[in-house]
C-alpha cells in the first residue's frame, strides 16, 4: 500500500503538440513509454495553454494564475518572487521539492519554492528576450533557418542539455530512496526537446525512414485570405516569402519526430529508475508540455498563436493505484496543475491557496461521464508580434478569439477542426459573437492591460541596456561546476547559437 502522500513526479517537454502522440489521435510517433502511461492512466483529451510562449506559459502554470495577473508578458518577464508556485505549495504540504531542467525563470529568483535546483537552465534569467513593440522587428525571432537547417545531427547543444537533465534526475530518484529524509518527494523533471531547431541523431531519424510521416494538413495561406495575426507572426520568422520546399518542410516534420522519440526514450530512464529504486508504486506521474508546436501548418511554425496545434498540449496523470484508466472530455488547462497536485499531496483536502486561483483541481473530473464539455478555458498573447493583447475563449464547440489590434475570429471546431472558416462577420453567429465579446470584456481590461504592458517593456529595456554598461549582474542559477557557458545567454544571436550543431560524418 502506498504511504498517505505520494512521490511525485512531474515530467514537462517544452513545444510538443499533443496530435502527433498516440493518445491524441498521432499514428506515426514512436513513444512507448508516452503510450504506457496513456493506456494505464488518465489522459485528459483537451488540454490547453494558457499563453503559446514558453516562459509566460510557465510561469502561469506554477502560479496557477493567468500571465496578465503576474505581469509574465514575453519571454523576458521577471517572475516575482512573491507569487507562490506549486513547489511552494508542496513544500507546505511536507514535500521535498527538487527542479531538473529547464523552466525559464526569469530575475534574481531562481528556485521559486524549489529546495534544490539540479542544473542550470538553458535560456537567459535576465531581460534579454524583452518585447517592445515600439521596434520595428523582434531580435530574439527564430527564422527560416529552423527549417531549412533541419534534419540529422551528430550531436546538439539540446542534446547535453537534455542528457545532463536525465542524468542528474536518475541520480537523484536514487538518492531520495537511500536518504534519511522520508518527505516524500516532488521532482520536475524539464526537457527543451522537441523545441526547435528540428535536429535529431540518426538513431532517431532512423526510426521514420519506412514510416510515412504526415504532411500539413493546411498549407501555406494566401496573404489575401490570411488574418492579420498569422501574417505578423510569418513575417517575423521570415517565412513569408522565404520558399520553403516541400522537402524541407517534411525533413523538419521527420527530425521533430526523431526529437519526441529521443525524449520518450529519457522518461523511459526516469521510469526505470522509479522502478529500480522501488518507488514507481508510491509515485505519480504527472506528463505535460508547456505549449504545442505548429509544425508547418497554415505555413507556421513554432507558436505564438491561438490555432489547435499551438494550444493544445498533452497532460496526463498516471497513478494506477488510484486511478483506473479512463479519459477526461471536459476542458482543462495548465493553471488547473497547481490545484491538482495540491489536492494530490492533501488527500483531496487542500486549502492553503493564498488567493483565488484560475484553475481547479483536476482529479474533480476523473470518472465524470458527460455528453460535452462545460468549462470554457482562456489564454493571452501579450508578447511581440502583436499590435494589442489578444485573447482566446474555448467553450462548447466555439473558439473566440478578439483584439483592438486585429478584426475577431470564430471558430466552429466541431465542424471546421482546421480553423478554416471565420464565422465572426457571420450573420448566423452574431449572438455568439456578442455573447463572447462581453465574457472577455468582463475578464480582462484591454486598454490598461496595454499600458502596463508598454511600461514594463520600457523599464526592462532600460535595464538592459544599463546592465550592458560594465560589469553585468549574473542572475543565472549555477548547479555546482556544471559548465554553463554553452547554454544560450546572449552572447550571439539566437539563431547562430541554436542552428550550431556537429554535423553528422556522411562518408561513414
Amino acid at each position: 500500500m502506498p504511504q498517505q502522500q505520494p512521490n511525485i513526479l512531474f515530467i514537462q517537454t517544452d513545444q510538443l503538440a499533443a496530435n502527433v502522440l498516440k493518445a491524441y489521435g498521432g499514428g506515426v510517433c514512436h513513444t512507448p513509454n508516452l503510450d504506457r502511461l496513456a493506456e494505464t492512466g488518465v489522459v485528459f483529451d483537451t488540454a490547453y495553454c494558457n499563453f503559446p510562449l514558453c516562459a509566460p506559459s510557465r510561469f502561469s502554470m506554477a502560479s496557477g494564475l493567468l500571465a496578465s495577473k503576474i505581469g509574465a508578458y514575453d519571454n523576458a518577464a521577471e517572475f516575482p518572487s512573491s507569487i507562490p508556485t506549486y513547489a511552494h505549495y508542496l513544500r507546505a504540504l511536507g514535500y521535498q521539492t527538487c527542479l531538473s531542467g529547464k523552466m525559464h525563470f526569469v530575475g534574481p529568483d531562481q528556485l521559486h519554492g524549489f529546495e534544490k535546483r539540479l542544473t542550470s537552465d538553458i535560456y537567459p534569467a535576465d531581460f534579454e528576450w524583452t518585447s517592445d513593440w515600439s521596434a520595428d522587428g523582434f531580435a530574439g525571432a527564430s527564422d527560416a533557418r529552423i527549417v531549412t537547417k533541419s534534419g540529422v545531427c551528430a550531436r546538439s547543444i539540446q542534446i547535453d542539455y537534455d542528457e545532463e537533465v536525465t542524468h542528474k534526475a536518475v541520480r537523484e530518484i536514487y538518492d531520495v530512496a537511500c536518504s534519511a529524509d522520508d518527505r516524500p518527494f516532488f521532482l520536475q523533471v524539464s526537457y527543451t526537446h522537441p523545441h526547435d531547431p528540428y535536429l535529431c541523431t540518426r538513431k532517431y531519424w532512423d526510426l521514420y525512414e519506412d514510416r510515412a510521416l504526415p504532411s500539413p494538413r493546411v498549407g501555406m495561406i494566401a496573404k489575401a485570405d490570411n488574418d492579420s495575426h498569422s501574417l505578423r507572426v510569418l513575417n517575423q520568422h521570415g517565412l513569408v516569402d522565404a520558399g520553403i520546399t516541400d522537402a524541407e518542410i517534411m525533413r523538419a516534420r521527420r527530425a521533430y519526430f526523431g526529437s519526441v522519440s529521443y525524449i520518450d526514450d529519457q522518461i523511459g530512464l526516469l521510469l526505470e529508475a522509479l522502478r529500480e529504486s522501488g518507488q514507481a508504486d508510491n509515485t505519480v506521474i504527472l506528463f505535460c508540455s508547456d505549449h504545442g508546436e505548429m509544425l508547418g501548418e497554415r505555413g507556421l511554425w513554432l507558436k505564438k498563436t491561438f490555432f489547435e496545434q499551438a494550444l493544445r498540449v498533452p497532460l496526463i496523470i498516471h497513478a494506477p493505484y488510484q486511478f483506473e484508466p479512463c479519459r477526461v472530455k471536459e476542458f482543462c488547462s495548465l493553471v488547473d496543475l497547481l490545484p491538482t497536485l495540491a489536492n494530490l499531496a492533501a488527500d483531496r483536502h487542500w486549502e492553503g491557496a493564498a488567493e483565488p486561483l484560475d484553475g481547479i483541481d483536476l482529479l474533480s473530473l476523473i470518472g465524470i461521464r458527460q455528453a460535452a464539455p462545460e468549462r470554457p478555458v482562456y489564454a493571452e498573447l501579450l508578447c511581440e508580434g502583436i499590435l494589442a493583447p489578444v485573447f482566446m475563449i474555448r467553450r462548447g464547440r466555439f473558439k473566440f478569439i478578439t483584439s483592438t489590434g486585429d478584426p475577431d475570429m470564430l471558430f466552429d471546431l466541431a465542424t471546421d477542426p482546421d480553423e478554416l472558416r471565420n464565422l465572426a462577420t457571420d450573420a448566423d453567429h452574431a449572438g455568439v459573437v456578442e455573447e463572447f465579446a462581453r465574457e472577455a470584456s468582463s475578464l480582462w481590461d484591454s486598454d490598461a492591460l496595454a499600458k502596463d504592458i508598454v511600461k514594463s517593456q520600457q523599464r526592462r529595456l532600460l535595464i538592459r541596456k544599463t546592465h550592458a554598461l560594465g560589469t553585468p549582474p549574473s542572475w543565472e542559477f549555477n548547479a555546482g561546476l556544471e559548465d554553463t557557458s554553452r547554454w544560450y545567454r546572449g552572447q550571439v544571436n539566437y539563431n547562430e547559437w541554436a542552428t550550431d550543431f556537429l554535423a553528422l560524418d556522411k562518408s561513414r
